[in-house]
């Protein structure tokens, strides 16, 4: 099926800042629909001369003539010489026939889309007869607005060139309007728009007042005041902003109207966003807590890795203390782990800025004085849930710990390297390093295990019960050992 960026690719004479120029067209006009109760659709000509639907929208605020998708399909030519006239056109083009979409009885207007002096393609406003019926002064102020913004595509002030949109929540037409004078004084305002200023504290009567007076009468002497609110206020510009007062949030756009000439008023926006904000609230908060405890089980794993390294100074028996230093190696890898979620306002992980700290932590603790052990990764893990994310790293760094103090024992240099392959939940690991060999490290069956094995332990059990993976030590043929990893992530199935 066609899409817009298709269609579009047939016009290799547009430039590119002709097709910027419709991307900002068909990402901004749902305005202009839902204010005109009409269906708008993007026509432009392929290079054959055919007229072709790019683009379509719907209003949501009255029932769509289409609901049937029909970007990509061909103008029927019994209408050629309505579109010809059209695109010849420097304004807006009427069509003087009434035509039938399914059981409604439709009227076509053509605004032509001009851009640098020419014109790229047609908007076409399919109005439905029914809905120009018996209107009352809310759908007489929204249709004549929308026919404003309409008139504004071959004049080239819509879309608007200096639009700065900030929010995220942006207001539509159904979340209410209010249409401004060129002095900015409110002329009409819908009744959710109401609705939003009364939930702001306001009660006096809009029609007729400067909206600018109006929300600065909200605000009181201390509160913020966002740059852009009176641009808003006054509709001098396109831009949105936010007005926050009597624990209410209202966020409104700012659409200005233009004639030949230039300014003559402006459509506000409003939207009632106060339990939106709420939300985001108790979401910042909720972060804010999992960081925090994240931050507080990392510093007391770190006191416990305190405890058992001092510990292992006071000990007298070299292997006890060997075990308490493979102990406290563990525990501050989990805390690392910990340290990375702390710095996140989720449950996951740059797995690569945390796993690079901590290899080099496992060869400085396990490497002799004299040695020199050097560690390279190819590829890349990225991003990885902290149900993930622990366990990988015990098992990387028992896999170096032990390359380290078996495969390098005796030797006064050596390197690792970290080879990674991801392909969503599927996660391929390799670690070589150009040590003595698999062949003078087994005993009892255990290859690169410590003196309890525990090590060997840990890597099997992770990588088969936690990843239902597979673990393969290999001779590597240019000397040194290979283990071949091969996972799949348990979180990352869910995400």
């Amino acid at each position: 099926m066609a899409d817009f960026s298709h269609v579009l690719a047939t016009r290799p004479d547009f430039d590119d800042s002709d097709r910027e120029w419709l991307h900002h067209l068909v990402a901004d006009w749902q305005v202009i629909s839902d204010l005109s109760f009409a269906d708008l659709l993007l026509i432009l000509q392929d290079g054959d001369g055919n007229y072709i639907v790019a683009e379509q929208c719907r209003p949501s605020t009255v029932m769509t003539l289409r609901t049937e998708d029909i970007v990509g399909d061909v103008i029927t030519d019994d209408i050629y010489g309505e579109l010809d006239a059209a695109m010849q056109a420097t304004t807006v083009f009427r069509s003087t026939v009434l035509r039938t979409v399914g059981r409604s009885t439709i009227c076509n207007v053509y605004a032509p889309v001009r851009h640098n002096g020419k014109t790229l393609g047609l908007v076409v406003r399919e109005t439905n007869m029914a809905t120009r019926e018996s209107n009352g002064r809310y759908e007489s102020e929204s249709i004549n607005a929308g026919k404003q913004l309409y008139e504004m595509i071959p004049r080239g002030q819509f879309p608007y060139i200096d639009s700065v949109m900030s929010q995220r929540h942006i207001a539509r037409v159904s979340d209410g309007f209010i249409i401004l004078s060129r002095d900015g004084i409110v002329r009409y305002a819908s009744p959710n728009a109401i609705s939003c200023f009364r939930r702001l504290g306001s009660l006096a009567t809009m029609q007729g007042q400067l909206l600018s007076e109006i929300g600065t009468q909200l605000l009181r002497e201390h509160d913020p005041l966002p740059e852009s609110l009176p641009l808003v206020l006054s509709g001098k510009a396109a831009v949105d902003s936010e007005l926050d007062a009597n624990k209410s949030a209202v966020s409104m756009r700012s659409l200005p109207i233009c004639d030949p000439n230039g300014r003559i008023g402006a459509i506000i926006l409003c939207r009632d966003v106060t339990e939106l904000r709420r939300r985001e609230q108790e979401l910042r908060t909720k972060d804010a807590t999992i960081s925090e405890i994240h931050h507080r089980v990392k510093n007391n794993l770190q006191a416990v890795s305190a405890l058992l390294r001092l510990q292992a100074r006071k000990t007298k028996s070299a292997e006890v203390r060997k075990e308490l230093e493979e102990a406290q190696r563990r525990v501050q890898t989990i805390a690392m782990v910990h340290e990375g979620l702390s710095q996140t306002a989720d449950e996951i992980v740059d797995f690569d800025k945390v796993i690079n700290g901590l290899l080099k932590m496992s060869i400085d603790l396990a490497t002799m004085r004299d040695q020199k052990i050097t560690i390279d990764f190819v590829g890349k893990f990225g991003m990885m849930p902290a149900q993930d994310a622990t366990p990988l790293s015990l098992v990387l760094t028992e896999l170096i710990t032990n390359a380290v103090e078996h495969g390098f024992e005796g030797r006064k240099e050596g390197h690792i390297t970290i080879s990674v392959g991801r392909s969503g939940v599927n996660l391929n690991v390799v670690v070589e390093d150009d040590g003595c060999g698999i062949d003078k490290e087994e005993h009892d069956g255990f290859a690169r295990s410590s003196g309890s094995g525990l090590g060997t332990q840990i890597i099997n059990t992770f990588v088969t019960n936690d990843f239902g993976g597979s673990v393969r030590w290999e001779q590597r043929r240019e000397g040194g050992t290979r283990v071949v990893l091969e996972m799949k992530l348990r979180a990352a199935q869910h995400d």
